[in-house]
């Protein structure tokens, strides 16, 4: 039988390797530059860099509360942001709307 994460519709895994964090979803030095560009707060740095991301990784945007706290804290202590930040969150629908645009443009995704 074929594994949830393996179908067409992408899950995060339960348990994932310290060896799958990092390839997947440990966000690369130019990454890193370009997120830093487009944010000016710590908590939407580390969000707009779990969307890129986990759209990398599942080829969508998942909720925010749908992204594990394993994968939180191993972004966040790869962009070296201060311990105990959290979930990210969103307090404005214009700025998780800018997000979701942004990463599919780094992608190539376009939807007219």
């Amino acid at each position: 039988m074929t594994s949830i994460e393996w179908t067409a519709y992408p899950r995060f895994k339960r348990l994932m390797s310290a060896r799958e964090m990092h390839v997947f979803f440990t966000p690369k030095p130019e990454e890193a530059a370009w997120v830093l560009e487009r944010t000016r707060s710590d908590e939407h740095l580390l969000a707009l860099s779990l969307a890129l991301k986990c759209y990398q990784k599942l080829g969508y945007l998942p909720k925010a509360a749908e992204v594990p706290e394993t994968v939180v804290e191993h972004v966040r202590g790869a962009l070296e942001l201060p311990e105990g930040m959290g979930r990210p969150h969103y307090e404005s629908a214009n700025t998780a709307k800018l997000h979701r645009k942004l990463v599919r443009e780094r992608q190539g995704v376009s939807y007219d």
